[in-house]
């Protein structure tokens, strides 16, 4: 994570936005998430912005323009590949998560497309599971439109608050405080990542043992 830090404090402004824009609307599009989470590259376009190496206002449009317009060829791409996209290699190991979060989207329409915004997982497929699913692009848009601006806005902002705290705990107590703080901020976001890894991995072993069992009794 320093290395990426490094190297956008190190590149021009333009090309901090590209980078951001480019993973954020890969995520959606090309189901990038699963490697790399645009909201990581969402926030740390707010840290570039905390410290003047970009603007907030330019970071925050293209995040957010990035993501509508992400999830939006998401959502062709699932509609145009229909059930073919879950056989994909990078999807099959997932099969029992996308089953459910199709059955999410199909029951509960927009508001499925809005929640599944803010989660990595959900954030990567669920764009092209709303295409596959049927579900009309007029309906689709306005929530793809909401959980773009809120998510964009809360992951930019994120970042552009943490980047300002540090700089004013530096100011107050030295680097070295700063530092403690710093550090201590992301062995916990580090914990509460693998906490939420495990989780889910427990939830799919709990589906897959409820779906083997129903298919043995059948």
């Amino acid at each position: 994570m320093n290395t990426v830090i490094e190297h956008l404090l190190g590149s021009p402004a333009w090309l901090v936005y590209v980078v951001v824009g480019l993973v954020v609307f890969a995520e959606d599009a090309l189901f990038v998430g699963f490697v790399l989470p645009g909201e990581t590259l969402a926030i740390l376009g707010g840290a570039t912005a905390s410290i003047g190496h970009t603007h907030l206002s330019v970071v925050l449009a293209v995040v957010v323009v990035a993501a509508i317009v992400g999830d939006s060829v998401g959502y062709e791409i699932g509609r145009i590949g229909g059930p073919r996209l879950l056989t994909l290699p990078l999807l099959r190991r997932h099969e029992a998560r996308l089953l459910s979060a199709q059955d999410v989207v199909r029951r509960r329409g927009g508001p499925a497309i809005f929640l599944g915004r803010w989660t990595a997982f959900f954030r990567a497929v669920t764009p092209a599971l709303a295409g596959l699913s049927g579900m009309r692009y007029r309906t689709f848009l306005p929530w793809n439109a909401i959980g773009g601006i809120a998510w964009g806005g809360a992951a930019v902002m994120a970042g552009y608050v943490a980047g300002v705290s540090y700089q004013r705990v530096e100011k107050w107590l030295g680097a070295g405080a700063a530092g403690v703080v710093a550090a201590v901020v992301v062995v916990g976001l580090i914990v509460w990542q693998v906490r939420k890894r495990r989780h889910e991995r427990h939830t799919d072993e709990q589906q897959q043992r409820q779906e083997q069992d129903v298919e043995s009794r059948a």
